[in-house]
This record gives structure tokens, C-alpha cells and sequence, in this order.
């Protein structure tokens, strides 16, 4: 075979391959698989504080200025030298730079940072399952939740959950409107399938099915 036939053959099955995988993309909308993900405890980096979370507050070289506390159901703290301090709806490195602020009048350049050590989670930095499982229940968001992740914490599917048949929404903040996915979580729980397994986002929704029969 003459070889510019050869290429344009193969180049001709490039395309073909390139248009059908295309198509088969379009048909609906797929979320990350969580496979090859490194897991980590605690909230991501954006998490925003909520009521009866607990916070440690450390201040470098002054151990006497930090402290453990819970957010008030008020969503404020208190610390020494610092009374009724707003943390709700803020990020850690939001309310460090709140209380670096209001205890500069006392020492100079002080570094602080927060930990959240237990946490509840606002509306919009938790997940929903509800539906055909053992415990619906909404949970606090944690970096790289995983949706095994939210089914362990919910105590996995209902005798008569159609697990394949569940979906996941998401408000999807580019479009400006929630998006729907299929998840299977009878693959994922029954057959241990690792490809049904995804990451999970902050106000995800999974909604679970009883089967017809």
C-alpha cells in the first residue's frame, strides 16, 4: 500500500474514532470518578464556618491569647481579649485575619490561624441523601468526600433502594442552574465496582429510589 494512502487512512480512522467518542460523551453528563484520588480528613481549604462548630485558635508565641471554642448558635466566638467575634459564614483563614486584626492593638504583627476541629456545616457546605437508604440525613461537606464516603455515613442502602437508579443533583454556579447525574450505587455497594465511585461537591443532593418491585 503506497504509503499517502496509509496515512490517510489512518488519519481518516482518527477522526471517526475522535467523532463516535464525541457522541458517546454528549449523551449525558459524567462526574469525576474518585478512583485515583487521595483522600484527606477535615473541610476543604473554602469551608465556611458554621454554628457549633469547634474552632482552636493559635497564636504563635502567645499560647495565652488562643483558645478552644464552639461557634455559638449566634455564630460568634470569644477568645481572650476579643469578646463576640462573628465566625459564621467566614472561611479559617477569613476569621484568623479577623482576630490578627483586633488583637494587633495589644502585641505587635501576631500570627494567628484556625482550625476547625468538629463541624456541623452550613446549608451550602453540606450533602443531602434522602430516598431508599437506612438513615437519610444531610452531612458536613469534608474535602474529597467521595460518595462511598456519604453512603458509609448514612449506613448504606434500604432493603428496597434501587441503587442503580438514583441521581445526584448539583447546582452548577457556571450555568447558573442545578444539573442532574445518574450514580449507581447498587454497582458501587453490591459489586464493589470502584468506577461508580465519585467526588462528591458542597450542597450536593443524592436521591435515592425504591424499586418497582
Amino acid at each position: 500500500m503506497p504509503r499517502d494512502r496509509f496515512f490517510r487512512l489512518l488519519a481518516g480512522s482518527a477522526i471517526a474514532s475522535l467523532a463516535l467518542s464525541g457522541c458517546a460523551g454528549s449523551s449525558k453528563p459524567e462526574l469525576p470518578s474518585a478512583s485515583f484520588v487521595a483522600m484527606q480528613e477535615g473541610p476543604g481549604e473554602e469551608y465556611v464556618i458554621g454554628p457549633l462548630d469547634e474552632l482552636t485558635v493559635f497564636v504563635w508565641r502567645n499560647p495565652e491569647l488562643g483558645a478552644s471554642v464552639q461557634v455559638r448558635p449566634d455564630g460568634r466566638i470569644t477568645t481572650p481579649l476579643i469578646t463576640d467575634m462573628p465566625a459564621v459564614g467566614k472561611t479559617p483563614s477569613m476569621l484568623a485575619e479577623d482576630i490578627k486584626l483586633q488583637i494587633s492593638q495589644y502585641i505587635q504583627d501576631p500570627l494567628v490561624s484556625v482550625i476547625v476541629n468538629k463541624f456541623a456545616g452550613t446549608f451550602s457546605q453540606q450533602v443531602r441523601i434522602v430516598g431508599a437508604t437506612e438513615k437519610p440525613a444531610s452531612i458536613p461537606y469534608r474535602a474529597n468526600m467521595t460518595l462511598l464516603d456519604a453512603m458509609i455515613a448514612v449506613g448504606g442502602l434500604s432493603e428496597f433502594a434501587s441503587g442503580n437508579r438514583a441521581k445526584l443533583i448539583r447546582f452548577d454556579k457556571t450555568l447558573g442552574k442545578q444539573r442532574e447525574f445518574q450514580v449507581k450505587l447498587g454497582d458501587l455497594l453490591k459489586k464493589g465496582d470502584s468506577r461508580a465511585n465519585v467526588m462528591l461537591m458542597p450542597g450536593d443532593v443524592i436521591i435515592i429510589p425504591e424499586s418497582m418491585f
